[in-house]
């Protein structure tokens, strides 16, 4: 994400030439790159295709001009096939039209820069010094003062409640009726264990009566009693975990999507991070929010019928023997502390857990995503080793959690069952004192000892309620977090114009990513574009062009300067508003799981069928829609993998135009097309951005020569611009961008 499509696609190159294959496969190899550089890397290509079995895919015809065998591809079959001359040769031949599409430069401008291309490559470093130093018209205007107020200010710290368990309870709000239901149930359940051990007591006094009708009566009793806490327990149990677990689900549902809510409103920087990356979101949304589940559905029932058992435990003890309950109750504190103890270590070490396993969970599903790379590099053992190697940490993480755990169980344990020993100790030398019955022992002693099981099961919940009390943390993080960009209705001062004609200026504009602060990719960038006229932004890949383009639509705040819409600072706009009147076609374009129809209607919810069909056309992509077999309800597949990057990119075209923008953003917009579809799509994009406001970053300079003004940006400045003639003529930086088009 941190990387230029450009440079993304030299890395992948430099990756496939590391392997020295037998057999290389170029899919579009240099799609991404502008001109200088695909010169450079067909170069190496070429030179490492020498002795290899080699397959190339491409639109550009320059990439297969020296190839031994050029086959020419239509509708699932071979057509034409032979080396470039003779195909070439044949003028009513495919290839020789398609060739002739490509070649959009005029005669006369192939001439002309033909017969410079010498003279350039002499000069190229003087002119090119030259050119920088030359300062575009934009620049001829008096420099404009940089305000202080237009640096972006830091955001306020803002003070959330703390993430406490009453808090989490209130997103339970609405099922405050089950939550009411439950806990009576989980209540009168609690007392169900302490009235178990007194009859369990009672019934083994029962056998030391004086006569035999009296242990008879008192048997009968106790045993009727018994059968009545069988049925008590089997309908509060119902009644508790029924209750509990509808909160849970309910909660479940609530938080997912308020911390899917406000994920997408943070600003990409905060996406940039490498603890925020997908995997690790994905994690989050689905981890997180379960463990939340787990510790209303099932923990928080548990804690209130312990509470409840404790309470009524230690109540029937001391009316029974208050002595000897005493006693009993002054050592149970031990055993509490123990576990409370084991509570806190394994929460430190939840958290550490976490953060460690989501870099494998990172990985994971990075290697999934691109399984085609892996396969065909065959680098799933390299995969896998970094997995393991990511699940190290874990695994240390476990091993510590794992000695504290037993260290912390056994330590209650053995407690236990020292405070047993004590309890009959005492109780024995209060019996030889007269001071109770034996069977006042038995009660007390079994009322007591089931108030330590108890403890002890709610002991064994703290790993669980360590783990929990983390999500619950992480979950309050993202639901109290503010995007330093507001959404709209958070900011007090957002306005929205009567009418927008779209005439955009950034001025003296300073910015670098907030992940790479120390790494400029703008300064002192000017740009001025008016209302319905178009501009062509031209360069090097990395040069800062999708960042002018990320700065308008507010994707980030610049540092210094600013960037105005119809002169009015866009951080000033609401900027749910200000972005229905944009429209971005992307280099990568991103396609949704869902059908055709569906991925069109992003751009524009309540379209229209024939809205969505006449778009489609507009794009050129009804012809292929409707040639699949479910048509516009074909199934795109997990993010379009049904479908080939040419129409991919029509469809997100197409999802652009049904938009009806007042500023349309082409970056690379028919980077992935064929000749012929490049053409036609070209011309729709010609007839759309009539009036409208059109900026549109390109390599291939015949998409943007018809433009009302073109950019050339170098080292995060606008080092030329004019028109496609004015720059031709000047022979400058941009003049020399169109000799390396001509000589690929």
């Amino acid at each position: 994400a941190l990387l230029s499509g450009g440079q993304k696609q030299r890395i992948a190159i430099a990756r496939a030439i590391i392997k020295n294959p037998v057999i290389l496969l170029l899919d579009e190899a240099t799609s991404a790159l502008d001109s200088e550089s695909e010169l450079l890397v067909q170069n190496a290509l070429d030179h490492a295709s020498l002795g290899r079995t080699t397959l190339v895919v491409a639109h550009k015809l320059s990439t297969v001009r020296n190839a031994d065998v050029i086959a020419v591809v239509n509708a699932g079959s071979i057509i034409e096939i032979g080396t470039h001359n003779e195909l070439i040769t044949h003028p009513n031949g495919h290839y020789a039209k398609l060739a002739k599409l490509q070649t959009q430069l005029s005669f006369d401008d192939q001439q002309e820069i033909s017969n410079a291309v010498s003279s350039a490559a002499r000069s190229s470093a003087g002119r090119t010094s030259t050119a920088r130093s030359t300062s575009p018209a934009i620049f001829q205007k008096s420099p404009i003062p940089i305000d202080d107020n237009t640096i972006t200010p830091e955001s306020s710290l803002v003070s959330h409640p703390s993430p406490s368990f009453p808090r989490l309870l209130s997103l339970n709000a609405p099922e405050w009726k089950q939550c009411l239901i439950g806990t009576f149930s989980a209540i009168a359940f609690g007392s169900v264990q302490p009235i178990y051990a007194l009859t369990i007591g009672g019934m083994i006094s029962a056998f030391f009566a004086e006569s035999h009708s009296e242990m008879i009566h008192r048997i009968r009793t106790y045993s009727l009693i018994f059968t009545s806490l069988s049925l008590a327990s089997i309908t509060l149990n119902l009644l508790q975990h029924y209750n509990f677990a509808y909160m849970g689900a309910k909660l479940t549902k609530r938080i997912r999507q308020r911390m899917l809510e406000n994920i997408l409103t943070f600003e990409t920087a905060w996406f940039d991070e490498e603890n925020n990356s997908s995997g690790a979101l994905c994690s989050r949304l689905s981890n997180e929010a379960s463990m939340v589940k787990s510790l209303v559905a099932d923990r928080v029932s548990l804690l209130v019928q312990t509470a409840s058992a404790v309470s009524i435990a230690m109540i029937i003890g001391l009316a029974v023997a208050w002595k000897l309950a005493l006693g009993m109750i002054a050592v149970h504190p031990l055993t509490i502390l123990c576990f409370y103890t084991r509570k806190v270590l394994l929460s430190t070490l939840s958290s550490k857990f976490i953060k460690a396993q989501n870099h494998s969970t990172q990985i994971a599903v990075e290697a999934v995503y691109n399984h085609r790379i892996v396969t065909s590099f065959g680098s799933i053992q390299k995969v896998l080793t970094l997995f393991d190697e990511a699940q190290e940490a874990p695994r240390k993480e476990a091993r510590k959690k794992s000695w504290l755990a037993g260290i912390g169980m056994g330590s209650a344990q053995c407690l236990t069952f020292m405070t047993w020993a004590l309890d009959f100790w005492y109780g024995g030398t209060l019996v030889e004192k007269k001071d109770i019955s034996a069977g006042d022992v038995f009660k007390t002693f079994f009322v007591l000892v089931s108030t330590g099981k108890v403890i002890a099961e709610a002991g064994s919940m703290t790993s669980d309620l360590a783990k929990s009390s983390t999500a619950v943390k992480s979950v309050f993080e993202i639901l109290d977090r503010k995007s330093l960009i507001p959404k709209a209705g958070d900011c007090n001062n957002g306005r929205k114009l009567e009418n927008m004609s779209g005439k955009i200026e950034l001025k003296n504009v300073d910015f670098a990513y907030p992940s790479r602060a120390g790494t400029p990719i703008l300064r002192k960038f000017c740009l001025e574009v008016k209302a319905g006229k178009s501009i062509g932004l031209v360069g090097k890949s990395g040069c800062g062009k999708s960042t002018v383009i990320a700065l308008i639509q507010r994707f980030y705040d610049v540092e210094r300067g600013f960037v105005k819409m119809d002169n009015v600072d866009i951080r000033e706009l609401d900027i749910q508003w200000y972005r229905q009147h944009t429209a971005l076609v992307s280099q990568e374009p991103v396609i949704y799981s869902g059908t055709v129809r569906d991925n069109i209607l992003f751009g524009k919810q309540d379209a229209t069928e024939n809205e969505v069909v006449e778009a489609a056309k507009a794009a050129n992509a009804h012809e292929f829609i409707s040639s699949l077999k479910d048509g516009y309800e074909t199934e795109c597949g997990e993010r379009g993998v049904q479908l080939s990057g040419g129409q991919k990119q029509r469809i997100a075209i197409a999802r652009a135009i049904i938009r009806n923008p007042t500023i349309l953003l082409l970056d690379e917009a028919t980077s992935a097309l064929d000749v012929q579809s490049e053409q036609v799509v070209q011309e729709a994009l010609d007839r759309i951005m009539v009036g409208r406001t059109t900026i549109v970053v390109a390599h291939r300079l015949n998409t943007i020569k018809e433009l009302d003004s073109i950019a050339y940006v170098s080292e995060g400045k606008v080092l030329e611009q004019g028109t496609y003639a004015q720059l031709r003529h000047k022979r400058g930086a941009f003049f020399n961008l169109a000799c390396h088009q001509i000589q690929n």
